[in-house]
């Protein structure tokens, strides 16, 4: 399996992309602290650190994937769906405000020149210029990791399947809230869009 990864993600053709590890979605300090223990999320994010290391160390691209919202850009329905649940769409849509500290990157951070996508949707591919950005730089491959695995992980995931990449998710390198949602996602894009694989693995698969 290793030998057949090292072919499937050489470094010429793959980037690594990390979705959403951001303070609101990671830190105890951020906006979902309130809600969820964020401690379920951490080895997800030292995973996804790890992770950026090996892939720079091999000259692969990293590319960070965040959301970035202004009340211009939050989705009615997602607002609506919200007052349907019986939530206060003014509290509950602040997440990840562009320019407050809630969107800032937690844990992996870009380095000077690597890609940053601003998203306002699940997906990294919805709205942007993401899949041009990457064609630009001979990718046809992706290794992804992030927050939430059942949310924008699976969303970007479906998105590049359906853009014909070769998708691998970094299983390790991802989280969700809920552990046994975390398994299900995870068993489903396995299913649908994905071969799942961890960080350990790609660093056999990349190792010189």
């Amino acid at each position: 399996m290793i030998d057949d990864l090292k072919a499937w993600i050489t470094p010429s053709r793959t980037a690594v992309l990390i979705v959403d590890m951001q303070v609101d979605f990671a830190s105890p300090e951020g906006a979902l602290a309130a809600y969820f223990d964020m401690t379920v999320v951490q080895p997800a994010v030292a995973a996804a650190e790890r992770l950026a290391d090996i892939a720079r160390a091999r000259g692969v691209p990293v590319v960070f994937a965040g959301l970035f919202t202004t009340p211009e850009t939050d989705s009615p329905a997602w607002l609506e769906r919200i007052r349907r649940r019986g939530g206060d769409p003014g509290s509950e849509a602040a997440i990840c405000r562009s320019g407050e500290s809630g969107s800032d990157f937690y844990g992996p951070q870009p380095a000077p020149g690597e890609l940053v996508v601003k998203k306002t949707r699940y997906s990294a591919f919805l709205g942007g210029d993401l899949d041009v950005r990457l064609r630009a730089l001979g990718v046809d491959t992706l290794v992804i990791a992030g927050l939430t695995t059942e949310c924008c992980v699976d969303s970007t995931v479906r998105d590049a399947f359906d853009l014909d990449y070769h998708v691998f998710v970094a299983a390790d390198a991802c989280a969700a809230y809920d552990a046994e949602l975390h398994v299900a996602s995870l068993k489903i894009m396995a299913l649908n869009s994905a071969i799942l694989t961890d960080t350990a693995r790609i660093a056999e698969a990349w190792s010189r």
